[in-house]
């Protein structure tokens, strides 16, 4: 295939950036967006020029590093890939594909098509965990009954992978459901009653601070997201939320 490219350039987060056109051609259906992006990189460094930069660990869809916003959509035309899963059988031979990095004033851009999301961890940090009595007197977890359905549900919320793309494809860039996963996915275990009231007022209030928007309530996040993460998180944060206003 011959494709045209559309590139966000930024030299860093205080400078000002441009989409740049660049034409690329033998491209196989087979290759995956990450490689092609390689192949490009390659093109620049023969010809003296500046590789585009752009995050990727992975390449497996576990890590979500990859993020990127192609033709208006995060992670690509696809639906529950990353964007290393995403393969270039989905575009035709003379696309024009732009390609820009998440925007979110709680993800600035750090060069090119490189965003900080460490506002993510921030935001786990503040109540992402749960207390272990570490004294030699532990009791196995799989000693303690947990409904099936609970399990499972904690289970699908534990399954973000913290790419951003939710917030990419919220209007007000709202980290409502991936902050509503990673809080259900301890509000549903016994283990995780013990920080309960503390872990999603703390939670909510450190993802406001890192500026993300309000919920739209138009389900884009969900839409969008890699790993199909339910909006019924968000009902049941707000659910958690109002419980431990009235019990604090």
């Amino acid at each position: 295939m011959k494709l045209l490219l559309k590139i966000w350039r930024q030299k860093d987060g205080s400078s000002k950036g441009k989409l740049v056109d660049y034409p690329i051609d033998h491209i196989e259906g087979d290759m995956s967006f990450l490689e092609m992006l390689d192949v490009l990189n390659q093109e620049l460094i023969e010809k003296g020029d500046e590789p585009v930069v752009f995050d990727h660990d992975c390449r497996e869809g576990i890590c979500g590093t990859c993020s990127l916003m192609i033709n208006g959509e995060p992670h690509g035309p696809d639906r529950l890939i990353t964007t290393c899963q995403l393969h270039m059988r989905r575009f035709n031979d003379g696309d024009t594909i732009v390609i820009e990095p998440f925007r979110a004033t709680a993800f600035p851009v750090l060069k090119d098509l490189m965003v900080d999301r460490s506002a993510f961890d921030r935001i786990q940090q503040a109540g992402g965990y749960i207390s272990v009595n570490t004294s030699g007197n532990t009791v196995d977890a799989n000693a303690i009954p947990i409904d099936k359905h609970h399990a499972d549900e904690s289970f699908e919320a534990a399954s973000c992978i913290g790419c951003g793309a939710c917030v990419a494809a919220c209007k007000n860039a709202s980290a409502m459901l991936f902050t509503a996963a990673k809080v259900s996915q301890f509000a549903l275990l016994p283990q995780g009653k013990v920080e309960a009231i503390d872990r999603v007022q703390n939670m909510v209030r450190q993802m406001d601070l890192e500026g993300f928007g309000n919920c739209t309530n138009t389900g884009a996040c969900e839409v969008e997201c890699p790993k199909g993460i339910s909006l019924e998180n968000i009902a049941r944060m707000n659910r958690e939320y109002l419980m431990a206003t009235v019990k604090g």
